[in-house]
């Protein structure tokens, strides 16, 4: 019982100190949190695999016994040792595993391969053959591996059949840690290639804020300028002329031409506020445009069209994309009809090819000059996944439909 006890501590202390080392290597920062677990479900496979944890059952032979734990505490160099337990235990001429791979089947010890399983019980020096399955893998069990003896001139006892069987299920355990291993391996590698590219994602999308941030404040600073200074001119003007005509020594004519100029410059100054409200309201409506939310990009642009002083004819619908692709392509198109010079009639083409969604604008001539003036709306529309792209025909702004692919599952 106390031998029994200390194999089974050995069993499992054997195995945490395995999983720590591979879950280090594997895992890295996580490997300290998901080795312990690991360690406990590799010793209870291992246990079970030896008869060790169930009292009074005699488990597998010793040799199987020996290669269950030599499986459970090493890596792909365990097989030579599965392969020699084999052929010491059989006393056969030879003993192989054979791993199963997309090419078919690759001998551990030299460079023999076989196609498939039929072609390797077809071989000369394999009297016996012990497929190993992994019944985890999905509806149907999956070829993992497969363990071969070799006794030209004698026969195959019953016992060398057993011990064969003893180790498959050590090799089983082997293979399938390996395997897991491997979509573990392959699971870290996607998740640190999500985590790339949600940190691209945000740094694209921060770009693309102070892009739209520095829109902003060079439109304010050009609606706000001039015509604030010219309101408050006109209103010190006023206000200067109504002080002329209180003065003691004015007459009633002064006061009356006091009043006259006073009442003009009032209304200037009254001009000049409407134009910097209706500065104010086109501003407001470009940076958060009720008509492109509730109605579309298109309807969006027909409201800015139809405000221009040029003729712009608006072909081609898009159907309701998300907010960030309308609104970028919208901001787009809107800066690329403001830059082109002229008052040449323009085309305005809304597409989409794939996954692509597009608006070109045409340009009569010098698209490139146009494009280069246009720098930053093409980085935001770069930030975005898109870009602004020039041709001989004129502009072509565009996003893809999805900003953010699906990720996958795994």
């Amino acid at each position: 019982m106390a031998g029994r006890a200390l194999a089974v501590g050995g069993v499992v202390g054997a195995c945490l100190l395995a999983a720590v080392v591979a879950g280090d290597l594997v895992l890295g920062a996580a490997g300290p949190v998901l080795a312990p677990f690991a360690g406990a479900g590799l010793a209870a496979a291992v246990l079970a695999a030896t008869g060790l944890a169930r009292p009074g059952h005699r488990g597998t032979s010793a040799a199987g016994q020996s290669a269950v734990l030599a499986a459970a505490t090493g890596g792909t160099d365990s097989l030579p040792t599965l392969a020699g337990v084999l052929r010491e235990g059989t006393r056969a001429d030879h003993a192989e595993v054979w791993l199963a791979g997309p090419d078919g089947l690759a001998a551990q010890a030299g460079t023999d391969r076989a196609g498939t399983l039929a072609a390797l019980l077809a071989r000369d020096d394999v009297d016996h053959a012990h497929p190993v399955l992994d019944t985890d893998a999905g509806d149907h069990p999956e070829l993992r591996a497969v363990l071969t003896l070799g006794k030209p001139g004698r026969a195959v006892s019953a016992a060398d059949r057993a011990l064969v069987a003893d180790v498959a299920d050590a090799a089983g355990l082997l293979v399938r840690g390996l395997a897991r291993g491997e979509q573990l391996r392959a699971r870290v590698a996607r998740a640190a290639e999500l985590a790339r590219g949600t940190e691209e994602s945000r740094r694209r999308l921060g770009r693309a804020r102070e892009l739209e941030r520095r829109r902003l404040v060079g439109e304010l600073s050009e609606a706000t300028t001039d015509r604030l200074a010219a309101f408050r001119r006109a209103v010190e003007d006023a206000t200067e002329v109504v002080d002329e005509g209180l003065e003691d020594d004015s007459t009633d004519a002064d006061r009356a031409e006091a009043a006259d100029l006073a009442a003009h410059h009032l209304d200037t100054a009254r001009e000049r506020l409407e134009e910097l409200l209706d500065r104010f309201r086109l501003i407001a409506r470009g940076v958060h445009p009720a008509v492109l939310r509730d109605q579309g990009l298109r309807a969006a642009l027909e409201e800015v069209v139809a405000d221009l002083p040029r003729p712009v004819s608006l072909t081609g619908r898009l159907p309701r994309l998300p907010w960030e692709v309308e609104s970028g392509l919208y901001y787009a198109a809107v800066a690329a009809l403001s830059a082109v010079p002229g008052d040449d009639p323009l085309e305005l083409v809304l597409a989409q090819a794939g996954d692509r969604a597009s608006v070109a604008v045409t340009v009569p001539e010098n698209a490139d000059d146009v494009r280069d003036a246009l720098a930053d709306d093409a980085d935001r529309l770069a930030a975005l996944g898109g870009a602004l792209d020039a041709d001989p025909e004129g502009l072509r702004a565009w996003l893809p439909v999805e900003l953010s692919p699906a990720v996958e599952a795994r």
